[in-house]
This record gives structure tokens, C-alpha cells and sequence, in this order.
């Protein structure tokens, strides 16, 4: 049972985003996904609520805030969205969960010198327990000066980067609804899908 944990302990940089589409994205492929949240703001958990009765269903994981258990039997994928300022015990309860992480960054230096601590972080916890750590850039303008300072960052980081997301009002108007870019018609957000490819791709290997 694969558990994908979205983290960065950056506040704002989209995690809760990412969190839901990829359990979308598990749940449009028929698995029986389950979506936790560790934040305090309980964004996922918001979305979860919203999530019509005929999309997909993508069940709650009642991750308590102090202690974290693996979920119940039946579930074949799990999604874990996670606080900003993540560190410490809990940065290392919930990595000995993870068999895969995501980290989403913002083109912007703050957010940039923050990933990279955190990376750090993360290196060290992978070398006792090894995981698969990929980045996802996240409301990134491709004509920016911040895009490419963005690229410069990640291009020294020996990971993989899995996409880069642009700045849509589809993400926006979607997760309103407790919607994923997976649950409407990919004729409507094609773009956003192709740049999801290598997310997925990324996700089912």
C-alpha cells in the first residue's frame, strides 16, 4: 500500500492542492484512496467535505493530531497532507511512514531557501530509511525571473522534478467544489493534465 505524504514546511506553497489531486488522481484510477491531513488549518479535510456524492469517492483517514496510525484495511493507496513547520518527532513519525514524498515549491526566494533546509532535513532521515522524493513546482509562470531562479534551484538538487504547475483558476474553482483536475472532462483542463504526466507517471511506478 503505497502512502505519498505532500510535505514542505513552508506555509502556503500549495500543498493541500497537490494533496487532493493526487488522491484524485488515485481515486480515477479505481483505487480505494484514502486522504489524511496533519495540518492544523484541516484544508484537505474541508475538501473532503465539499466532494460531491457522485465523484469518486476518496475516503477520510482520521489522522489524529498527536499520534498517527496506519489506516484501516481495505485502503490501497493513502495521501498525507501535512502542517507547515513540520520538523522534529513529527518530521520523522511521518516519514517512516512514507514510501514516496512530494515537495511542492514556489518560485520565490523564501520559499526556495526554505525547501532547501527542509531537503536537508529529509536527506538525512533517507539515509536510514529510504524513500522516493520528487518536486513539483508549484504557480509557476514560465516568463517569470522567478521561474528561472526556481529551475536554477532544482537543477542542483539531484531529484527528480516531476512538473511544473502554472498559475490556473482551475485548481482554484475545482477544489471549491471538493474537486480534483481529474474529475471533469480532460477537455477542460488538458493543459493542466499535461503537466500533471510526469506527476502521474512518477506516482504509478
Amino acid at each position: 500500500m503505497p502512502i505519498v505524504v505532500i510535505a514542505n514546511p513552508k506555509g502556503g506553497v500549495g500543498k493541500s492542492t497537490l494533496a487532493t489531486n493526487v488522491a484524485g488522481y488515485y481515486a480515477s484510477q479505481g483505487h480505494a484512496v484514502m486522504l489524511g491531513d496533519v495540518d492544523r488549518q484541516q484544508s484537505s479535510r474541508l475538501w473532503l467535505s465539499l466532494r460531491p456524492e457522485g465523484a469518486r469517492p476518496i475516503a477520510a483517514w482520521d489522522v489524529q493530531r498527536d499520534f498517527i496510525v496506519r489506516p484501516p484495511k481495505g485502503t490501497t493507496h493513502v495521501v498525507l497532507d501535512t502542517s507547515a513547520g513540520l520538523h522534529g518527532t513529527r518530521l520523522r513519525e511521518v516519514m517512516r511512514l512514507a514510501d514516496k514524498v512530494l515537495v511542492p515549491v514556489q518560485p520565490s526566494i523564501f520559499d526556495i531557501y526554505a525547501t532547501r533546509e527542509f531537503l536537508d532535513k529529509v536527506a538525512d532521515l533517507r539515509s536510514s530509511q529510504p524513500r522516493e522524493v520528487g518536486i513539483v513546482g508549484m504557480r509557476v509562470d514560465e516568463r517569470t525571473i522567478a521561474a528561472d531562479q526556481l529551475r536554477q534551484f532544482v537543477d542542483g538538487l539531484h531529484l527528480p522534478v516531476l512538473g511544473m504547475l502554472r498559475p490556473t483558476q482551475n485548481y482554484v474553482y475545482l477544489a471549491a467544489r471538493g474537486l480534483t483536475l481529474f474529475d471533469v472532462g480532460p477537455g477542460r483542463v488538458a493543459r493542466d493534465l499535461e503537466q500533471w504526466q510526469g506527476i502521474c507517471d512518477w506516482l504509478d511506478k
